[in-house]
This record gives structure tokens, sequence and C-alpha cells, in this order.
């Protein structure tokens, strides 16, 4: 195509010069008119080729790639990659008649030239900035790279095309080496660490962060500095998007992963178990020991039947041996409704169909505070799921909580309005009792 354009431009300026000369036209005026009758004649050109590649070659090889049965060229046409094109070969086009047509121009031909030149070098980076985008596209689709941070070093190289293009194009410009602009940039350093200091950063924070397989897309992560609670949606050179559970998108720069601490729940999530951690707190008023009445009636519950059976034998058992007074309680071992209510949790646990057995399972005592004895329950479910989690939890803790009276044990709470009423009218009965009791007293 250049060397018909070659030909072409030939035959074109050499009737141009003819028609001018005879039409009567000076030689100097016909310089300029030449000129401009054959740039004129360049731009239809260049515009003609602009329209044949984009409209005519790239939309038919767009259409081929999609009809073809290999799937990776999809997605050349998807990126619509070779659109580029259709801007380079006019600029090239225009380059190389450049030559002809400002041959009377010795002062113009080398600003058109490296015109020209600065605009190929801009294009052809815009090209390799699609090959990327589709490179990019490609390698996030496998399964190994989905959770490490591809955008982080396509954006690096697409910083480094911009400032390579950027150097290139000044170089053409001013006519010099490109290294003299990078030694130039080197007395520069401290300026471009001040201006890139968070890509940097973020490039530095990234690599570890992939080394180390801190942070994945799509991994729940709490951030308390940033009020980020969350999944990562997206991880690039400078941010990491972490979109709450409320929906809102917290951004934080990546760097802030290497230095300030976050969670990761990653650990769960992979355990496929989800721990309960939760404490009830049982009024200290209310913990007594069982007695024998109390004990066979715990023996009519099915989680306790054989516990019950068994201890109560340990139990005689120690207090014989060591001749003790076993009329009073305190004498001796004896069972405590609070133990026997901590035992039947552990059972209950274990028996609960959505627990893990193969994780911890354990119900403990904390130390007693001013509200009450808690009673922690400690355990993992057999799901991540959050609705399902906290379903079971729900579950769980609804059984606790009215089991609870079966034990004389209470819930600790504190007081309330109707608490003070219920007391006041008590309060009122017993001290109307001492007159009751002395008219009826009179009546006899």
């Amino acid at each position: 195509m250049i060397e018909n354009s070659y030909v072409l431009m030939d035959y074109i300026e050499n009737w141009v010069e003819t028609t001018l000369i005879n039409s009567g036209v000076s030689h100097e005026t016909e310089i300029y008119l030449r000129l401009l009758i054959l740039l004129f004649g360049t731009l239809i050109i260049a515009g003609l080729v602009y329209l044949i590649t984009k409209k005519i070659v790239i939309h038919y090889i767009y259409k081929l790639f999609r009809k073809s049965p290999i799937s990776w060229d999809d997605v050349l046409a998807d990126h619509q990659v070779f659109n580029h094109v259709a801007h380079l070969l006019p600029a090239i086009l225009i380059r190389e008649l450049t030559q002809s047509i400002f041959r009377d121009f010795e002062f113009w031909k080398p600003i058109v030239i490296k015109l020209t030149d600065s605009y190929l070098a801009i294009v052809t980076m815009l090209l390799i900035m699609a090959f990327l985008k589709v490179i990019e596209f490609g390698l996030s689709k496998k399964a190994a790279l989905q959770d490490k941070p591809i955008n982080s070093y396509f954006q690096l190289i697409r910083i480094i095309l911009y400032i390579a293009t950027g150097i290139m194009v000044l170089s053409i410009i001013m006519g010099r080496s490109p290294i003299y602009f990078l030694s130039a940039f080197g007395a520069m350093t401290a300026i471009l660490m001040l201006v890139f200091k968070d890509t940097i950063l973020g490039l530095v924070a990234s690599v570890q962060m992939s080394a180390n397989d801190m942070v994945r897309v799509g991994d729940w992560v709490e951030m308390p500095n940033f009020n980020a609670d969350g999944d990562v949606v997206a991880m690039n050179l400078n941010t990491v998007k972490v979109q709450n559970w409320d929906k809102t998108i917290t951004t934080i720069p990546t760097y802030y992963f290497i230095t300030h601490s976050f969670k990761n729940w990653r650990g769960m999530v992979e355990s496929g178990g989800r721990r309960i951690k939760r404490s009830i707190y049982i009024n200290s008023q209310t913990v007594k020991f069982v007695d024998p009445e109390k004990r066979e009636y715990f023996k009519r519950f099915h989680l306790l039947t054989d516990f019950i059976s068994q201890r109560q034998k340990e139990i005689e058992q120690y207090n014989t041996s060591k001749k003790l007074d076993q009329e009073i309680l305190i004498n001796g071992r004896r069972m405590t409704n609070i133990g026997v209510f901590r035992f039947y949790l552990e059972a209950y646990l274990k028996n609960h169909p959505n627990i893990r057995q193969d994780m911890t399972i354990m119900v403990r005592q904390m130390p007693v505070g001013d509200d009450g004895i808690p009673m922690e329950i400690y355990c993992f479910t057999n799901t991540t799921a959050w609705l399902e989690y906290e379903d079971i939890q729900s579950d769980i803790f609804d059984h606790i909580m009215a089991s609870v009276k079966f034990f004389d044990l209470e819930i600790f709470q504190e007081p309330t309005g109707n608490d003070f009423i219920r007391a006041a009218d008590k309060f009122k009965e017993l001290s109307k009792m001492p007159e009751k009791l002395e008219i009826k007293g009179m009546d006899n």
C-alpha cells in the first residue's frame, strides 16, 4: 500500500506541477500551491487508508475471529486491539511521503517528521497497551492466579510504558538520545520518589502480600483502623477495595496492609467451621447443691442419665472412703446444679447435628463479675455461611435460655422498671399482712 501511495503521489506531484506551470503561475507561487495541494491529497489518501483499515479490514478481522473455533482470538476482538492499527498506518504513510511533499521546504520537513514519529510512538504504545489488557484478562481468568494482585503488576508495566514513551517523544522532538533524558531523570530521583511515593510503596506491598499470601481477592478481612469489615473485591497497585457487610466500599492504600494490623478470616472459611464463643450469665444466688430428690429428677433428662449415675457413684465412693458425715451436704464432694447444667450443655453440643465434632467443644465458667457467673459456650458450626451460622447460634442459645430453669438457675439480668413495680407491689402486700392478722384476731 505504501509503494502504491508513492507511485500515486509521484504522479499527482508531476501532474500538479505541470498544471500550475502551464496555467502561468510563477515558480515562487507554484511551490506554495503545490505544497497545499499535495498536503490536501496526502490527507485524503491517509483518510482513505484509515477508513479502509478500520471500517473494512478490522471489521472483517473481528468477524473472522469470532467465527473461528479458537477462543483466545475472541478476546482480541472483544478488546478491539486492532483499532489502533487504523491510526498507525496513516501515520506511517504521511511519514514516508513527507520527503516528497516538503522537498522545497527543508525547514518544515524535520518538524513534520518529528511530529509524525512522535505520533507513531504514542500509537504504538496504545497498541501495546491493548495487547497488555488482553494478556491481563487472560491471566485473571486462570484459577491459579485469580487471588493474586495481577492488576498491580500490569499497572506497573503501564507506568513504565508511559515513562518510556514520554522519554522517546522528548528525544524525537529535541533530537537527543534517550540516554540523555535518563541521565537527566537520575538527577530528579528525589522528585520522582516524592511524586510516585504511593505507587512505589504500593508495588512493594503488593509483592510482599503476594509472596506471603497475606490477602487474596474474595478474602474476608477486618481492619478496624479504617472501619473495614467485609470481602476484598479488588486489588491493584495503589488500593485494596473492601465491600463491607452493609454494601459500602472502603478503599484502603495497599501498603497499609503491611504497616497496619488486620484480621483475615480465610483460615476460618477454609476450615469449614465457624466459631461460637458467647457467654450467658448465671445469677450466683441460685447456685446450690443437688439433693437426692433433684438428683433423681435429673436422671430423667436423656443427656444426663448416665452422667448422673456414674458421677454419684464416684462421689459416694470418695465420701465413704473418707468416712464423712453425708447428712451435711457441705461435707465431701457434692454435685451442684450449675455443674450439672454445665455438663448438660456440653452433652447437648456434642449431640447437635450442626456442630463440628472434630473441633473444640467446651463449656466453661469464667471469672465471676458484677453481672453474675459467665458460662461460656465454645464450639464450631459445620458451616461458614453467615446466615446459616447465625441461625444455628440463635437456636442453640434459645435452647440454653429455655433450659436454665430446669436446673433451678436464673439468668442474670439488670432490674428493669417492671421489676421495681413488682417489688413495690409485693412490699405493699407484706405491709398489709399485720393489719389483716390483727383484725382476724379481734374477730376471734
